[in-house]
């Protein structure tokens, strides 16, 4: 008995594991920990791709920047799709046998880019390929949150400092197929990239189909435990409402677009302002993506274990807000001062956008599960998934043609107008959380009358 209470005390007293512990015995066991390692492998491949492909439609392809743009504009928009697209066909197949389709239509699109250079072709491949990036994020979400079950926050802390150490790896990668710069050079990491998603679709098959195939649950009133056993054959249609009559979910992902700024404002908006509006050296633009890998590999999986529950997740939502806010602040101040000021305005900024993501990464997945019907929520979490792509398309064009257009005025009206929504945001949040638990309280009473 001693023994024991000492192993208890021991235990108590212990640390919270470190990431490498926790990858080695994620939430999920054997099927987590083979999902990761494909998500990482995938990730290094999209990092080589990222890295290379707008040189490679300049000088390989030929393209000039209209249709550059055009090209990465339309990708874009045809990726939007892919989330609730995704959503839908989980509520009716295995979510493993899509995810390991996907990855093969990605494959088989991206070989195609070594053969394809007619403008109208190049428009197809990339929008099929962005498609099923977007479709194959969902599907990981969804086999997270079927596998994890309640621990879906650590895990999903385990997926983006795994997939952010595999994208800076690919981006490194690229490095060297860019110091070559010969066609052979960036055919060699278009094949790269393609082999990823091989490795992935082979990964994803040894793992085995999570429980709650199509629906997570099988009625509303049923219990989860119950509802996640029973199988469901493929090919049924859901039983579930629809996400596209839900007007407070839909509401939400309206809501969650600007929640997702922090993407946009790293890459694009720090970078484009210090050449453009401040004395801060260029050399200093690769140290926003040192800047933001470190730290979410680093802090992801400590700021997920702060984050535990929907209405903690809803008050990371607020903070989300504010540290934006304070984010664009700075922004606007480093045109105000010297190189050195400007370049501490600037490296401080990149650190603020990095915390917000941090808080972003875990609010806004933890609640678009929680505030959807269980019966549902593989379609309501194809919806939820556009706001990210939205914001993709759009954010650039915000910052671009807005933001920096009206100058510092524009950074901090930014910054105000993110902190308040994610204020609505939140208070619409802890509405539908109080709704739906009442929902789930009165269906039992009503069951038993």
């Amino acid at each position: 008995m001693r023994r024991g209470r000492e192993m208890g005390k021991t235990r108590t007293g212990e640390r919270e594991p470190g990431l490498l512990t926790q990858l080695r015995r994620p939430p999920g066991g054997r099927d987590a920990r083979i999902m990761l390692l494909a998500q990482a492998l995938d990730r290094a491949g999209t990092g080589v791709w990222s890295a290379a492909c707008v040189l490679y439609f300049t000088f390989v392809v030929g393209l000039d920047a209209g249709q550059l743009g055009l090209l990465l504009g339309a990708s874009g928009v045809a990726g939007i799709a892919g989330s609730p697209l995704a959503g839908h066909l989980a509520d009716r197949f295995p979510v493993r046998s899509l995810l390991i389709g996907t990855h093969l239509l990605r494959l088989g699109a991206l070989c195609l880019l070594l053969v394809v250079t007619d403008f109208a072709l190049l428009l197809a491949v990339v929008a099929v390929t962005h498609l099923g990036d977007r479709a194959a994020k969902t599907l990981e979400i969804l086999f997270a949150t079927r596998v994890a079950g309640d621990r879906r926050a650590t895990y999903q802390a385990l997926s983006r400092s795994s997939a952010n150490a595999g994208y800076a790896l690919g981006a490194g990668l690229a490095a060297i197929g860019l110091a070559v710069g010969t066609r052979g050079a960036y055919q060699v990491l278009i094949l790269a990239d393609a082999l990823s998603f091989l490795a992935a679709a082979a990964l994803v098959w040894r793992t085995r189909e999570p429980r709650g195939r199509g629906r997570v649950t099988a009625s509303a009133s049923a219990s989860a435990s119950a509802s996640d056993e029973a199988p469901k054959a493929p090919g049924t249609a859901p039983a579930g409402p629809s996400p596209w009559r839900d007007r407070g979910y839909l509401r939400f992902v309206l809501l969650d677009i600007p929640m997702n700024l922090d993407d946009s404002i790293l890459a694009i908006g720090i970078p484009l302002w210090l050449v453009n509006h401040t004395t801060a050296p260029h050399e200093l633009v690769p140290a926003f993506l040192v800047i933001n890998t470190v730290l979410v590999v680093v802090l992801q999986l400590r700021v997920s274990a702060k984050v535990r529950g929907p209405r903690q997740a809803a008050g990371a939502v607020a903070l989300y807000g504010l540290t934006t806010l304070l984010c664009c602040a700075l922004l606007a101040a480093a045109t105000g001062g010297g190189a050195w000021a400007a370049s501490a305005a600037l490296l401080a900024a990149a650190v603020l956008a990095t915390a917000a993501e941090l808080m972003r990464s875990v609010s806004s997945w933890e609640l678009a599960v929680c505030l959807a019907p269980r019966e549902a929520r593989a379609s309501y979490l194809g919806v939820a998934g556009m706001a990210q792509s939205v914001q993709k398309s759009a954010g650039p064009l915000l910052l671009t043609g807005v933001v920096m257009a009206a100058g510092p005025a524009g950074w901090l009206a930014l910054g105000a107008g993110v902190a308040g929504l994610s204020l609505v945001q939140r208070r619409s949040s802890l509405r539908r959380l109080d709704r739906l638990a009442a929902a789930e309280s009165a269906a039992p009473a009503t069951a038993a009358a």
